[in-house]
């Protein structure tokens, strides 16, 4: 059975209770808090502030709350990439590397790039600086990604936020969202090197590879051959750390015209602070607002709404 093991605060226990009330179980495990359940989802958030969700739907349930951005508990020790069995010397070959940005931040579109790295380009990326985004600030990957862009072919798809909400709404998992963004930003990034063909293809995984390729049924040109997928691949291929940094620049770009477009300076994550933003955003432009800025479904809309009745209606 699928399940996702995110991390929470005592108020949001208290905040998905209240969400889950009229799907809450009789039936509780020992030590937890409460049980609810959906149509295709159990969720069980238990006194350790680990909620536990199981099932088919388990990935979209938790995407509401924060999804992969959300604190998981902690491991006891760093695990090595997983993912698929690589061909020996992998990073030393030419690949498309795929990667997203902004799955968990509230505020800012989602943005998937693929971007192919040479063999012999490979010398001159490190040189470059580039390296796992995680381990860069936002200014220095605004400076890498001025100097690469021109260097290297790459295909950037952003999906804006009110798209990203209908899509949502029409029953759509933020991991099929990935998946149809990927599979599109590789086959043009191809496209764009034909004839040049690479030794392989790179997606930092976010799903098992059964399961993106069944995100995928339903289209005409799935990309398959010498692809591979790979947690942590910005630290396997220096050609998905160059799709990350790439896919942030093009959010950060993005985020920056939409604290224009709020009149103050919006928050990324999805914490307090950016439900503070949200209840602002609210006072200044309106409930209606919100779908031009964020991703609806996070939990944080349900606070920004409670903060702003709290803070600006009382």
């Amino acid at each position: 059975m699928s399940q996702i093991v995110l991390k929470k605060s005592t108020a949001e226990l208290q905040l998905m209770k209240t969400h889950y009330q009229a799907l809450l179980s009789p039936k509780q495990p020992p030590g937890s808090i409460f049980t609810a359940k959906t149509n295709n989802c159990t969720i069980t958030a238990y006194k350790s502030g680990k909620v536990l969700f199981q099932g088919a739907g388990c990935q979209s349930e938790a995407d509401k709350w924060g999804g992969s951005n959300s604190e998981v508990a902690p491991k006891k020790k760093a695990s090595s990439p997983k993912g698929s069995k690589l061909p020996d010397h992998f990073a030393s070959l030419s690949v498309v590397g795929s990667d997203e940005v902004g799955t968990g931040d509230y505020f800012g579109p989602m943005t998937v790039v693929a971007a192919y790295v040479s063999a012999t380009n490979i010398p001159l990326l490190k040189e470059l600086g580039v390296q796992d985004s995680k381990n860069l600030n936002d200014q220095r990957i605004i400076q890498i990604a001025k100097q690469i862009k021109d260097v290297i072919p790459f295909s950037l798809l952003t999906l804006h936020n009110e798209k990203y909400n209908n899509m949502q709404q029409k029953g759509m998992s933020q991991g099929k969202l990935k998946a149809l963004l990927h599979n599109q930003a590789i086959n043009s990034v191809l496209e764009k090197m034909s004839p040049e063909k690479p030794d392989a293809v790179l997606i930092d995984q976010f799903a098992q590879e059964g399961v993106y390729y069944n995100y995928l049924k339903s289209q005409a040109n799935i990309q398959r051959e010498n692809v591979y997928f790979s947690t942590k691949g910005e630290s396997v291929h220096i050609a998905v750390a160059a799709a990350s940094i790439l896919a942030r620049y093009a959010f950060l770009l993005r985020f920056e015209e939409l604290s224009k477009k709020a009149g103050f300076p919006l928050t990324k994550g999805a914490g307090p602070m950016v439900d503070e933003c949200g209840a602002k955003l609210i006072h200044i432009h309106g409930e209606d607002s919100l779908t031009r800025f964020v991703k609806l479904h996070f939990a944080n809309t349900d606070k920004a709404k409670a903060l702003y009745r709290k803070k600006y209606k009382a």
